[in-house]
């Protein structure tokens, strides 16, 4: 043996030497013929060890001095592995964290399986549980956490952006009041204005296609009233001057169209300004009257400017950054349906065809199918013999079952970005550019790490409750 694995057999038979380790300050004098009994373990590969460099794989530090091995462990958890040794098998308290423990006995090199049976049972279904949700949350976090910062990120890059331009201070003031509502007390006077604005506009419409606001002129035609027109005329002024104050004072020209909402801001207006360029041009030219009826769809496109309130909406918001980050639960939800409403309407085809006139064929039993697995049921189309009626209650079964499970998992990703959502919106709202941009605040992940574990130990010492493992436990530490 090497000078350095000669150490333990000092004052010592060579069947029981004694070695000295120390894991984040629990000093504990372990023997060899202890440790020898789990030759795997991570510890009793120390006693084969026959230079220093094999001992610094095994240890994080080795004192010549002292003879003694260092583990930057916790310290709070190794009492169980002493146990381990002592007994030959793992006990789990109630009140660890089952992760924690895992790694931990990974770590030393303890299988799993020598968990007893008295809480293998328990600690096997605590860590299934954990370790599928922290598989969705994983994959569902993994654009949201790393968005979540680069966005903010993004914002102080647009802030930043302002102190080398003209008026850089005053620019930035007013893209603040205009793109974060809540920001300031102008910003929210804006904010409801614009809301009052929308909603107004969306009124408007609706109130013009109701013949009792509408006035007759000499020949008995149905004009639109003057004064919703003046509405609108407002309203297109308030969205127009909204869309040209923020592309001026817009830290980037070249990427403000990128930005989603103000592609809606464009879309609200857009119809209005194409709907006057075909009227002049139908004036002017009627042999090109039909594209008065391209003005009319153009007119119904107003109905998008609901789309404007997601500027001061969170929940709008988050369910666009949902369905945007759901595209495979959507795919999966249409590819039931799909199948379902396939396979459903040829059932019903088959036992209806005699029988109704309205599942007479394969493709009027896919608008039967589809209203009843989305649970809609109009009662336009209805089976009328006993095995219809069979065959419509198992499609409506299907569906429920079919819609359900695909919607639990949108819903939980519209909770996760409506939170994040919320933290992004107090995150923006709370800074303070008159000193000049400050640089993001940090965190200190070993502070944090070490508050973690320290909450850990306070919790592990201040239990009360006492079980046969527990009294083994204690026994290994003395």
């Amino acid at each position: 043996m090497g000078e350095h694995s000669q150490w333990y057999m000092r004052g010592h038979s060579v069947e029981n030497a004694a070695i000295r380790i120390n894991v984040g300050g629990f000093k504990k004098k372990l023997w060899s013929n202890t440790l020898s009994r789990f030759p795997e373990t991570r510890l009793a590969r120390l006693l084969t060890c026959q230079s220093k460099e094999s001992i610094l794989e095994l240890c994080d530090d080795y004192d010549d001095a002292e003879k003694e091995f260092y583990f930057d462990r916790n310290p709070a958890l190794f009492p169980y592995v002493l146990n381990f040794y002592n007994t030959g098998r793992l006990h789990v308290m109630a009140e660890l964290c089952i992760f924690s423990f895992s790694q931990e006995i990974e770590y030393w090199g303890i299988n799993e399986f020598f968990i007893d049976s008295c809480c293998s049972n328990a600690y096997h279904c605590r860590k299934m549980d954990p370790e599928r949700r922290e598989d969705w949350e994983d994959r569902s976090e993994e654009g949201s956490t790393t968005s979540s910062f680069d966005e903010l990120l993004e914002f102080y890059n647009d802030a930043s952006k302002f102190d080398k331009q003209p008026l850089g201070s005053a620019r930035r003031h007013v893209w603040l009041m205009l793109d974060n509502p809540g920001y300031s007390i102008a910003s929210r006077i804006i904010s409801i204005l614009s809301i009052l604005v929308v909603l107004g506009s969306i009124a408007t419409m609706c109130m013009n296609s109701m013949s009792e606001y509408s006035l007759p002129d000499a020949e008995g035609q149905l004009l639109e009233d003057p004064r919703f027109e003046t509405v609108e005329h407002f309203g297109i002024g308030w969205f127009t001057f909204e869309l040209v104050a923020r592309f001026v004072v817009a830290p980037d020209l070249l990427r403000f169209f990128e930005h989603p909402l103000n592609v809606i801001d464009l879309v609200s207006i857009l119809p209005f300004y194409l709907t006057l360029v075909i009227n002049l041009v139908v004036e002017s030219s009627p042999a090109l009257a039909n594209l008065g009826r391209v003005a009319q769809v153009l007119r119904l496109m107003r109905i998008f400017r609901i789309l404007k309130l997601a500027r001061h909406s969170t929940g709008l918001r988050s369910l666009g950054a949902t369905l945007k980050n759901s595209y495979k639960e959507v795919g999966l939800l249409l590819l039931y349906l799909a199948v379902g409403v396939s396979f459903f309407s040829v059932m019903a085809y088959t036992v209806e065809k005699e029988d109704s006139e309205d599942l007479a064929t394969i493709p009027a039993c896919w608008w039967w199918a589809t209203v009843s697995m989305t649970t809609v049921g109009y009662g336009d189309v209805v089976p009328t013999s006993i095995a219809g009626k069979l065959t419509a209650s198992a499609c409506i079964l299907a569906g429920i079952l079919v819609v359900v499970l695909p919607i639990t998992l949108i819903f939980n990703k519209f909770s996760l970005f409506y939170k994040r959502q919320k933290q992004l919106e107090i995150v923006m709202r709370s800074c303070d550019f008159d000193e000049g941009i400050k640089e993001v605040p940090s965190v200190n992940l070993r502070n944090y790490y070490a508050h973690k574990v320290k909450s850990l130990m306070v919790s592990l010492s201040n239990m009360s409750r006492s079980s046969p493992s527990e009294h083994s436990l204690n026994e290994s530490i003395n």
